[in-house]
């Protein structure tokens, strides 16, 4: 880290800035173009599918964010993701994933690559023993996502990632929920880490993006391979615009944090609410394992309702400031219920009760999110 950054407050507004290289300008331009000329054979820029300056810019930040050698930007986090997987794996390969991660990482693993000869077993419990029952001599790579899609259960990173390294396993974590402010995989031995920055670190909803952190010799082999022959890369403006979101990343982070714990406060003593499933509480049952590895909560969480689906569905168009949507992490406050889309077979293998309702706090006042959601909550009740 340069010298004089002693937070993520420094690395978000100054980390690879150099201000000199573009007339003094605070803000660099984007370099909106397809190819760089030059008379020299070899050094430099040459064509932006597979290095461009803007795009350099936020590979830089977040891997100073995360504490990592280098940075890799890619197209959406799907294209994060698979680039980090199929970098671990060939055909005959192994790979142990929790139950719960991102559903379409969990196609990718166990319906699209199985066409190559790759396996996948899925782990529900988030203890190092129970991923350790899973490993196989041919597993070349576990993959977490902490704390998990919709149930946000909590998998003990460092016990796993040292399991996993004794038997020449790789370690990939989803990061997308924590963001790197609240917790750092690769300094709890993960080897990679990946981002749909689409969520907070863009934190505007205007982009789709995604993103790679790890050793400088991991992240090379991925964007010479994974990224560049597949063609994955991200384009100059959508960079500009994640630049623009880190940016305001910490501030954004602290007013999600803020509004989600009062929330969650007025949920737990609501008539309505049944059960609430997020990191932040003080009575969760992995508390001591959260503190270990995390440094804060954000604000997406999940909320089981006394009434069932039918009050759901009502729930959701009852709702006035809260939209209704399968992103997060913007500044605006979302709502979904996967009982309303996913296949019931799918949804019971995750144990995702039918009438859950997760929702993304956002930055509005705090006043209207919670008079939106006590009125949806009270009009909906059985």
């Amino acid at each position: 880290m340069k010298q004089g950054f002693l937070g993520p407050e420094d690395i978000v507004t100054h980390a690879g800035d150099d201000y000199s290289k573009h007339l003094g300008a605070i803000i660099p331009p984007i370099y909106q173009t397809s190819l760089f000329t030059s008379k020299e054979i070899s050094g430099g820029y040459y064509y932006s599918r597979a290095s461009n300056p803007t795009v350099e810019l936020a590979e830089v930040k977040i891997a100073a964010l995360e504490g990592a050698e280098r940075g890799l930007c890619f197209s959406s986090g799907m294209a994060a993701i698979s680039a980090g997987i199929l970098h671990y794996v060939k055909s005959g390969s192994h790979v142990v994933m929790h139950r719960n991660a991102y559903v379409p990482t969990q196609h990718f693993v166990g319906r699209y690559l199985a066409r190559f000869g790759v396996t996948v077993t899925f782990v529900a419990a988030g203890d190092c023993a129970s991923f350790e029952a899973a490993f196989r001599p041919e597993t070349s790579l576990v993959y977490l996502e902490s704390p998990s899609t919709f149930l946000f259960q909590i998998q003990d990173i460092e016990d796993i990632a040292r399991a996993a390294r004794l038997r020449g396993i790789a370690t990939m974590v989803d990061n997308t929920w924590a963001t790197p402010l609240h917790q750092n995989p690769l300094a709890l031995g993960a080897d990679l880490v990946a981002h749909s920055a689409s969520k907070y670190l863009g934190g505007h909803s205007d982009l789709v993006a995604g993103a790679l952190a790890g050793k400088a010799d991991t992240l090379e082999t991925i964007a010479r391979n994974e990224r560049d022959l597949i063609g994955s890369c991200m384009d100059p403006h959508q960079a500009w615009l994640l630049t623009r979101g880190l940016r305001t990343l910490p501030l954004r982070m602290e007013k999600h944090a803020e509004n989600t714990r009062k929330v969650v406060a007025f949920l737990q003593q609501h008539s309505q609410v049944t059960r609430i499933l997020w990191p932040g509480l003080e009575d969760h049952p992995d508390r001591a394992l959260i503190d270990r590895q995390m440094k804060g909560s954000s604000g997406l969480f999940s909320f089981v309702p006394k009434f069932g689906r039918v009050g759901v569905e009502k729930f959701l168009k009852t709702l006035s400031c809260f939209e209704v949507g399968p992103s997060w992490g913007g500044f605006e406050s979302l709502a979904i219920s996967p009982g309303l889309f996913m296949a019931e077979a799918e949804r019971t293998e995750m144990a995702i009760p039918d009438n859950l309702i997760r929702v993304s706090i956002g930055l509005e006042n705090l006043e209207t999110i919670l008079s939106d959601l006590d009125s949806a909550l009270q009009g909906s009740r059985a």
